[in-house]
Protein backbone atom coordinates (compact mmCIF):
# COMPACT_ATOMS: atom_id res chain seq x y z
CA UNK A 1 0.00 0.00 0.00
CA UNK A 2 1.48 3.20 -1.00
CA UNK A 3 1.88 5.85 1.73
CA UNK A 4 1.08 9.40 1.26
CA UNK A 5 3.76 10.95 3.62
CA UNK A 6 1.55 14.34 3.54
CA UNK A 7 -1.27 12.06 5.33
CA UNK A 8 1.37 11.76 8.59
CA UNK A 9 0.77 13.96 11.69
CA UNK A 10 2.42 14.39 15.02
CA UNK A 11 -0.69 12.97 16.45
CA UNK A 12 -3.77 12.08 14.36
CA UNK A 13 -7.23 10.76 15.52
CA UNK A 14 -6.57 7.31 15.79
CA UNK A 15 -3.64 7.45 17.91
CA UNK A 16 -5.47 10.23 20.14
CA UNK A 17 -7.95 7.91 20.94
CA UNK A 18 -5.60 4.83 21.37
CA UNK A 19 -4.32 7.42 24.07
CA UNK A 20 -7.01 7.96 25.59
CA UNK A 21 -7.97 4.68 25.85
CA UNK A 22 -5.09 2.84 26.87
CA UNK A 23 -4.32 6.14 29.94
CA UNK A 24 -8.09 4.88 31.17
CA UNK A 25 -6.89 1.24 31.19
CA UNK A 26 -3.88 2.20 33.09
CA UNK A 27 -5.77 4.24 35.80
CA UNK A 28 -8.08 1.54 36.10
CA UNK A 29 -5.65 -1.17 36.81
CA UNK A 30 -4.02 1.27 39.85
CA UNK A 31 -7.35 0.36 41.40
CA UNK A 32 -7.73 -3.48 40.47
CA UNK A 33 -6.08 -6.56 41.34
CA UNK A 34 -3.28 -6.04 38.68
CA UNK A 35 -1.97 -3.65 40.31
CA UNK A 36 1.65 -5.24 39.62
CA UNK A 37 0.67 -3.91 35.73
CA UNK A 38 0.54 -0.17 36.87
CA UNK A 39 2.05 2.65 35.17
CA UNK A 40 4.91 1.93 35.96
CA UNK A 41 4.86 -1.41 34.50
CA UNK A 42 7.21 -1.32 31.60
CA UNK A 43 10.32 0.25 33.66
CA UNK A 44 10.09 -2.13 36.22
CA UNK A 45 10.36 -5.80 37.91
CA UNK A 46 9.62 -7.35 40.89
CA UNK A 47 12.85 -7.82 43.04
CA UNK A 48 13.85 -11.77 43.47
CA UNK A 49 15.22 -12.70 46.89
CA UNK A 50 18.99 -12.01 46.84
CA UNK A 51 19.88 -9.98 43.69
CA UNK A 52 21.85 -6.81 44.54
CA UNK A 53 19.42 -3.97 45.87
CA UNK A 54 21.22 -1.24 44.24
CA UNK A 55 19.07 -0.99 41.29
CA UNK A 56 15.59 -1.32 43.73
CA UNK A 57 13.10 1.37 42.95
CA UNK A 58 12.60 2.81 47.16
CA UNK A 59 10.02 5.85 45.96
CA UNK A 60 7.78 2.84 44.40
CA UNK A 61 8.24 0.66 47.27
CA UNK A 62 6.72 3.42 49.44
CA UNK A 63 3.89 3.66 47.28
CA UNK A 64 2.64 -0.14 46.63
CA UNK A 65 4.72 -2.18 49.48
CA UNK A 66 6.53 -4.30 47.28
CA UNK A 67 9.91 -4.08 45.94
CA UNK A 68 10.55 -3.59 42.58
CA UNK A 69 13.69 -3.26 40.22
CA UNK A 70 14.43 -0.63 37.57
CA UNK A 71 14.88 -1.89 34.53
CA UNK A 72 16.67 -0.74 31.59
CA UNK A 73 15.79 -0.40 28.32
CA UNK A 74 18.03 -3.50 26.91
CA UNK A 75 16.00 -5.49 29.50
CA UNK A 76 12.52 -4.03 28.35
CA UNK A 77 12.31 -4.14 24.37
CA UNK A 78 10.33 -6.72 22.99
CA UNK A 79 9.61 -7.22 18.97
CA UNK A 80 6.29 -7.14 17.89
CA UNK A 81 4.35 -7.95 14.75
CA UNK A 82 0.56 -6.76 14.68
CA UNK A 83 -1.24 -8.59 11.67
CA UNK A 84 -3.85 -7.60 10.08
CA UNK A 85 -6.75 -9.76 8.22
CA UNK A 86 -7.96 -6.95 5.54
CA UNK A 87 -10.21 -9.54 3.31
CA UNK A 88 -13.92 -8.80 2.74
CA UNK A 89 -15.52 -11.02 5.31
CA UNK A 90 -13.71 -8.32 7.50
CA UNK A 91 -16.16 -5.44 6.71
CA UNK A 92 -18.78 -6.84 8.17
CA UNK A 93 -21.68 -5.88 9.62
CA UNK A 94 -22.42 -3.52 6.62
CA UNK A 95 -23.06 -0.33 7.53
CA UNK A 96 -23.19 3.15 5.59
CA UNK A 97 -21.21 4.61 7.85
CA UNK A 98 -18.72 2.37 10.38
CA UNK A 99 -18.08 3.95 14.05
CA UNK A 100 -16.96 2.79 17.56
CA UNK A 101 -20.95 2.35 18.22
CA UNK A 102 -21.45 0.30 14.71
CA UNK A 103 -18.00 -1.14 13.92
CA UNK A 104 -16.91 -3.66 11.70
CA UNK A 105 -14.81 -6.25 12.21
CA UNK A 106 -11.96 -4.20 10.26
CA UNK A 107 -12.51 -0.99 12.28
CA UNK A 108 -12.15 -2.88 15.67
CA UNK A 109 -9.32 -4.85 14.60
CA UNK A 110 -7.35 -1.24 13.78
CA UNK A 111 -8.68 0.20 16.55
CA UNK A 112 -7.37 -2.48 18.53
CA UNK A 113 -4.09 -2.32 17.01
CA UNK A 114 -3.88 1.43 17.79
CA UNK A 115 -4.69 0.48 21.23
CA UNK A 116 -1.89 -2.23 21.25
CA UNK A 117 0.69 0.40 19.63
CA UNK A 118 0.19 2.68 22.55
CA UNK A 119 1.20 -0.23 25.00
CA UNK A 120 4.20 -1.29 22.56
CA UNK A 121 5.22 2.54 23.13
CA UNK A 122 4.75 2.68 26.77
CA UNK A 123 7.11 -0.54 26.93
CA UNK A 124 9.62 0.81 24.52
CA UNK A 125 8.82 -2.24 22.69
CA UNK A 126 9.38 -1.81 18.70
CA UNK A 127 6.68 -2.88 16.27
CA UNK A 128 5.77 -3.57 12.94
CA UNK A 129 2.50 -3.83 10.91
CA UNK A 130 1.48 -6.30 8.31
CA UNK A 131 -1.94 -6.82 6.44
CA UNK A 132 -3.28 -8.76 3.99
CA UNK A 133 -6.31 -9.95 1.72
CA UNK A 134 -5.57 -12.53 -1.12
CA UNK A 135 -1.82 -11.13 -1.29
CA UNK A 136 0.26 -9.06 1.64
CA UNK A 137 -0.83 -5.59 1.45
CA UNK A 138 1.16 -3.91 3.94
CA UNK A 139 4.51 -5.63 5.63
CA UNK A 140 6.82 -3.14 7.77
CA UNK A 141 9.55 -4.15 9.98
CA UNK A 142 9.37 -3.67 13.76
CA UNK A 143 10.79 -0.24 14.72
CA UNK A 144 10.46 1.89 17.80
CA UNK A 145 11.22 5.44 16.63
CA UNK A 146 8.21 8.30 16.93
CA UNK A 147 8.29 8.71 13.13
CA UNK A 148 8.11 5.21 12.30
CA UNK A 149 4.47 4.71 14.40
CA UNK A 150 3.50 8.16 12.91
CA UNK A 151 3.58 5.93 10.06
CA UNK A 152 2.19 2.76 11.43
CA UNK A 153 -1.32 4.91 12.58
CA UNK A 154 -1.54 6.38 8.75
CA UNK A 155 -1.61 2.80 7.20
CA UNK A 156 -4.18 1.97 9.83
CA UNK A 157 -6.18 4.95 8.63
CA UNK A 158 -5.58 4.11 5.27
CA UNK A 159 -6.94 0.70 5.75
CA UNK A 160 -10.27 2.45 7.51
CA UNK A 161 -10.64 4.28 3.80
CA UNK A 162 -10.08 1.46 1.55
CA UNK A 163 -13.51 1.88 -0.05
CA UNK A 164 -15.44 -1.43 -1.08
CA UNK A 165 -14.46 -4.83 -0.64
CA UNK A 166 -12.99 -6.75 -3.13
CA UNK A 167 -15.87 -9.41 -4.59
CA UNK A 168 -14.80 -13.06 -5.80
CA UNK A 169 -11.09 -12.33 -4.44
CA UNK A 170 -9.98 -15.72 -2.70
CA UNK A 171 -8.42 -14.98 1.33
CA UNK A 172 -5.35 -16.45 1.49
CA UNK A 173 -4.42 -16.11 5.02
CA UNK A 174 -2.43 -18.78 5.02
CA UNK A 175 0.09 -17.71 2.35
CA UNK A 176 0.60 -14.41 3.72
CA UNK A 177 1.25 -16.21 7.19
CA UNK A 178 4.35 -18.12 5.48
CA UNK A 179 5.54 -14.92 4.41
CA UNK A 180 5.44 -13.13 7.49
CA UNK A 181 7.04 -16.36 9.43
CA UNK A 182 10.19 -15.91 6.83
CA UNK A 183 9.95 -12.58 7.09
CA UNK A 184 10.17 -11.62 10.86
CA UNK A 185 13.89 -12.87 11.45
CA UNK A 186 14.08 -12.37 15.08
CA UNK A 187 12.03 -14.05 17.47
CA UNK A 188 9.16 -11.58 18.13
CA UNK A 189 5.58 -11.20 19.66
CA UNK A 190 2.75 -12.16 17.20
CA UNK A 191 -0.41 -10.52 16.97
CA UNK A 192 -3.37 -11.52 14.85
CA UNK A 193 -6.36 -9.90 14.16
CA UNK A 194 -8.30 -11.76 11.98
CA UNK A 195 -12.13 -13.90 11.64
CA UNK A 196 -10.15 -17.59 10.82
CA UNK A 197 -12.74 -17.51 7.78
CA UNK A 198 -10.56 -18.87 5.54
CA UNK A 199 -11.94 -20.51 2.19
CA UNK A 200 -13.29 -23.87 2.51
CA UNK A 201 -10.47 -26.63 1.58
CA UNK A 202 -7.39 -24.26 2.88
CA UNK A 203 -8.45 -24.77 6.98
CA UNK A 204 -5.76 -27.21 6.89
CA UNK A 205 -3.17 -24.61 5.04
CA UNK A 206 -3.95 -22.05 7.83
CA UNK A 207 -3.12 -24.30 10.88
CA UNK A 208 0.14 -25.40 8.73
CA UNK A 209 0.79 -21.27 8.69
CA UNK A 210 0.34 -21.18 12.24
CA UNK A 211 2.49 -23.84 13.45
CA UNK A 212 5.16 -21.93 10.96
CA UNK A 213 5.26 -19.40 13.16
CA UNK A 214 5.84 -21.21 16.36
CA UNK A 215 8.52 -23.16 14.45
CA UNK A 216 10.23 -20.17 13.79
CA UNK A 217 10.34 -19.18 17.46
CA UNK A 218 7.99 -16.69 17.74
CA UNK A 219 5.57 -16.33 20.53
CA UNK A 220 1.76 -15.89 18.71
CA UNK A 221 -1.77 -14.52 20.03
CA UNK A 222 -4.67 -14.72 17.35
CA UNK A 223 -7.63 -12.67 18.27
CA UNK A 224 -10.63 -13.91 16.84
CA UNK A 225 -12.77 -11.01 15.53
CA UNK A 226 -16.16 -11.51 15.44
CA UNK A 227 -19.65 -9.84 15.49
CA UNK A 228 -20.87 -13.03 18.13
CA UNK A 229 -24.48 -12.34 18.26
CA UNK A 230 -24.84 -12.51 14.48
CA UNK A 231 -21.79 -14.29 13.26
CA UNK A 232 -21.21 -17.29 15.87
CA UNK A 233 -25.05 -17.14 17.54
CA UNK A 234 -26.99 -16.60 14.39
CA UNK A 235 -29.44 -14.21 16.57
CA UNK A 236 -31.52 -12.79 13.16
CA UNK A 237 -34.86 -11.84 13.71
CA UNK A 238 -37.36 -14.75 12.82
CA UNK A 239 -38.46 -13.96 9.18
CA UNK A 240 -36.87 -14.04 5.97
CA UNK A 241 -33.77 -12.29 5.17
CA UNK A 242 -31.31 -11.68 2.49
CA UNK A 243 -27.43 -13.07 3.05
CA UNK A 244 -24.89 -12.39 0.91
CA UNK A 245 -21.61 -13.53 0.63
CA UNK A 246 -18.88 -10.70 1.41
CA UNK A 247 -16.30 -12.16 -0.60
CA UNK A 248 -17.99 -13.84 -3.60
CA UNK A 249 -21.10 -11.82 -3.68
CA UNK A 250 -23.36 -14.88 -3.52
CA UNK A 251 -26.82 -14.25 -2.12
CA UNK A 252 -29.09 -16.74 -0.39
CA UNK A 253 -32.36 -15.66 0.75
CA UNK A 254 -33.97 -18.08 4.43
CA UNK A 255 -35.26 -17.74 7.76
CA UNK A 256 -32.32 -18.10 9.98
CA UNK A 257 -35.01 -20.29 12.15
CA UNK A 258 -34.43 -22.92 9.74
CA UNK A 259 -30.88 -23.23 9.74
CA UNK A 260 -29.35 -21.53 13.29
CA UNK A 261 -29.37 -25.23 15.13
CA UNK A 262 -27.29 -26.47 12.00
CA UNK A 263 -25.14 -23.25 11.76
CA UNK A 264 -24.61 -22.59 15.16
CA UNK A 265 -23.02 -26.11 15.26
CA UNK A 266 -20.63 -25.91 12.50
CA UNK A 267 -19.65 -22.94 13.32
CA UNK A 268 -18.98 -24.06 17.13
CA UNK A 269 -17.14 -27.05 15.73
CA UNK A 270 -14.78 -24.88 13.39
CA UNK A 271 -13.96 -22.58 16.66
CA UNK A 272 -13.78 -25.69 18.74
CA UNK A 273 -10.63 -27.05 15.85
CA UNK A 274 -8.91 -23.82 16.04
CA UNK A 275 -8.64 -23.50 19.77
CA UNK A 276 -7.37 -27.29 19.84
CA UNK A 277 -4.80 -26.21 17.37
CA UNK A 278 -3.64 -23.18 18.89
CA UNK A 279 -3.47 -25.53 22.51
CA UNK A 280 -1.40 -27.58 20.53
CA UNK A 281 0.89 -25.03 18.64
CA UNK A 282 1.02 -23.11 22.13
CA UNK A 283 -0.77 -20.25 20.84
CA UNK A 284 -2.98 -17.62 23.10
CA UNK A 285 -6.26 -18.06 21.46
CA UNK A 286 -8.66 -15.02 22.24
CA UNK A 287 -12.14 -14.64 21.32
CA UNK A 288 -12.55 -10.69 20.70
CA UNK A 289 -16.30 -9.30 19.86
CA UNK A 290 -16.41 -6.64 18.34
CA UNK A 291 -18.82 -4.89 20.35
CA UNK A 292 -17.12 -5.47 23.49
CA UNK A 293 -14.51 -2.60 23.63
CA UNK A 294 -10.96 -2.92 23.79
CA UNK A 295 -9.60 -4.05 27.41
CA UNK A 296 -10.56 -7.78 25.71
CA UNK A 297 -7.69 -6.68 24.08
CA UNK A 298 -5.20 -5.50 26.09
CA UNK A 299 -5.35 -7.52 28.87
CA UNK A 300 -4.38 -10.78 27.40
CA UNK A 301 -1.18 -8.85 25.94
CA UNK A 302 0.24 -7.93 29.28
CA UNK A 303 -0.44 -11.28 30.35
CA UNK A 304 1.26 -12.51 27.61
CA UNK A 305 3.89 -10.21 27.63
CA UNK A 306 4.31 -10.30 31.69
CA UNK A 307 5.27 -14.38 31.08
CA UNK A 308 7.73 -13.45 28.49
CA UNK A 309 9.71 -11.36 30.61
Amino acid sequence: MALDQNRIQPLSQLEFFARQVVEGFITGMHKSPFHGFSVEFAEHRLYNTGESVKHIDWKLYGRTDRLYVKRYEEETNLRCQVIIDQSASMLYPVVSKPTLQQPTKLLFSVYGAAVLMQLFKRQRDAVGLSAFDEEMTINTRAHSGAVHLQQLYAYLEDMLATGQPKRNAVTSAAKSLHLIAEAVHRRSLVVIFSDMFETAGNQTELFQALQHLKHNKHEVILFHVSSKAQELDFAFDNRPHRFVDLESGQEVKLNPAEVREIYTQRTADYLEEIRMRCHQYRIDFVEADINRGFEQVMLPWLLKRARMM
